[in-house]
């Protein structure tokens, strides 16, 4: 009999605990023709968030999208490549057409709050203004895009840039920080 009540108890506790203090978590998943996962664990709603992703793109082993509560919107022909981490932080993530993402990349639109001393840092909440890939883009290996930058049209970003300002469209950015190496302006 004992057993009985505590399987009971057990079952009503879950489902009080269920409905009254975890709330609902709201995503939503879009996906366009003719995509290629390899992974396809890699888009990660958990936290909350929307993740849309246009067609024709391929996202390689390990690369994972994590809207965290923001958004993650992908065009169409885009190429994530192994190992890249985009989150969605708050204002998210935007990335236009036939953009280039190589391996080993982090795109983050979020950053901590640390003006205070007396509270510790992971208490001080985060701040978002979101993040902007334009179309025709190439983000070379091991990059670090932050928080607030825009990325213009048919620009290229070289491997291991940390891009901390936005960059104009058709210009060559490399460095920690980015910094312009030389525009692409030339037309045959």
């Amino acid at each position: 009999m004992l057993g009985f009540s505590r399987s009971l108890f057990s079952k009503v506790f879950r489902r009080i605990f269920r409905s009254s203090f975890i709330p609902p978590i709201e995503t939503k998943v879009e996906l366009g023709n003719n995509n290629s996962f390899i992974n396809k664990n890699c888009i990660d709603t958990s936290k909350g968030g929307s993740v849309k992703i246009g067609s024709n793109c391929e996202f390689l082993n390990g690369v994972l999208l994590m809207p965290y509560g923001g958004s993650i919107t992908v065009g169409n022909s885009c190429s994530i490549n192994p190992y890249t981490v985009i989150y969605g932080h708050d204002r998210g993530v935007i990335i236009g057409d036939n953009v280039l993402i190589a391996a080993h990349c982090v795109v983050i639109p979020s950053n901590h709050k640390f003006e205070r001393i007396d509270i510790p840092i992971n208490q001080q909440g985060e701040q978002s203004k979101g993040i902007i890939i334009k179309d025709d883009v190439w983000i070379g290996s091991g990059c670090r895009i932050l928080d607030g930058v825009t990325i213009g049209r048919g620009a290229i970003v070289g491997a291991g840039s940390v891009v901390t300002a936005s960059v104009p469209d058709f210009a060559i950015y490399a460095g920690v920080p980015a910094k312009l190496i030389r525009m692409r302006n030339k037309q045959l």
